[in-house]
């Protein structure tokens, strides 16, 4: 082999390798949500992918759901940890199933590496209005004392044994001292189609599902679970307000699979915080009544430990178990 054919040879073994690397930095992320199509966690997961597009390339929504989000979660800590699967972690699936399942196939603790807090959702107490009227219902303090004054005529509905909006109907029954019968629905949807219908009398839902049919009048809201009052409903007092200390809302993030390297987390990490500060971000988690929380992958990690020990708790106490 002459030089100018050692050196041809060369520079196309270089280009072919540049091309190679070109080609594996193009590859897509494929972002797994845990859940169906559709709901308030799938629309806000689209919206930052197409954010962050400029700075990662295509981004994939892969919907796995089943098994109150263990499938798609499951499927998020086996994946190879190279950036190129990432996940959302919610309420659910890091705080609440490790509790609620008699087996996990994964191990929440362990198996995810933080990268952002996506969003907090504040959950409300609503009823349907026209039973909130019958019933002379207007105020939390009047719901806790109907409950008193007809031991087991209230119900209320929830997405589930162990959903969100069953364990928070079951706090707050053993914090007012009152009895209810839980009616699960096999998903929000259903159970809000139920208490729309009049079948139950009232849920904890979260407020971006349960927000259009409050505008329209057909719900009541009684009283949001946070903290504070949220800025969506100021007018709306807190549970806390009458039972101290009650809070419970709904929070998602991303997540990598654990091994995943910092640098890899980082560089996911400054990507989403940017989308999620953008003012057209914010407005559009606005109108799902969704907070964007951004957040480093350590001050995420710590939430998702505290929110872990703060659900052991809450499930135990509500003896809530899926086989």
């Amino acid at each position: 082999m002459n030089a100018r054919t050692f050196l041809l040879t060369l520079l196309s073994t270089a280009t072919l390798l540049a091309a190679s690397h070109a080609a594996a930095q193009q590859r897509p992320i494929r972002l797994i949500v845990p859940y169906a199509a559709g709901g308030p966690i799938d629309v806000t997961a689209r919206v930052l992918a197409e954010r962050v597009k400029d700075s990662l390339g295509t981004v994939i929504i892969d919907n796995k759901p089943g098994a109150g989000g263990n499938i798609g979660a499951d499927a998020v800590a086996k994946a190879a940890p190279d950036g190129l699967t990432i996940g959302i972690a919610a309420t659910a699936t890091n705080a609440v199933n490790p509790w609620l399942y008699a087996k996990m196939p994964f191990n929440a603790a362990t198996d995810f590496a933080p990268v952002t807090q996506m969003v907090r959702v504040p959950n409300v107490l609503v009823m349907n209005a026209e039973t909130a009227q019958r019933l002379k219902i207007d105020t939390l303090a009047d719901l806790i004392a109907y409950a008193k004054a007809h031991p087991a005529k209230l119900n209320y509905g929830s997405g589930g044994n162990g959903s969100a909006g069953h364990l928070a109907g079951e706090l707050f029954k053993k914090e007012a001292g009152i009895f209810a019968v839980h009616i699960p629905y096999n998903g929000g949807n259903p159970a809000q189609l139920a208490l729309l219908s009049g079948q139950v009398d009232f849920n904890f839902d979260n407020l971006a599902t349960a927000a259009p049919n409050i505008r329209s009048g057909k719900l009541k809201a009684i009283a949001v679970t946070t903290a504070q009052r949220s800025s969506a409903l100021p007018e709306v007092p807190t549970v806390a307000a009458t039972l101290k200390g009650f809070s419970i809302d709904t929070w998602w993030g991303l997540v990598a699979p654990a091994g995943t390297p910092p640098e890899v987390v980082a560089k996911l990490n400054h990507a989403f915080v940017a989308a999620l500060d953008s003012p057209d971000t914010k407005t559009r988690f606005a109108s799902l009544l969704a907070e964007p929380v951004a957040s480093t992958p350590e001050q995420f990690g710590a939430f998702m430990k505290s929110e872990l020990a703060k659900y052991e708790k809450v499930v135990k106490a509500t003896g809530a178990k899926v086989d």
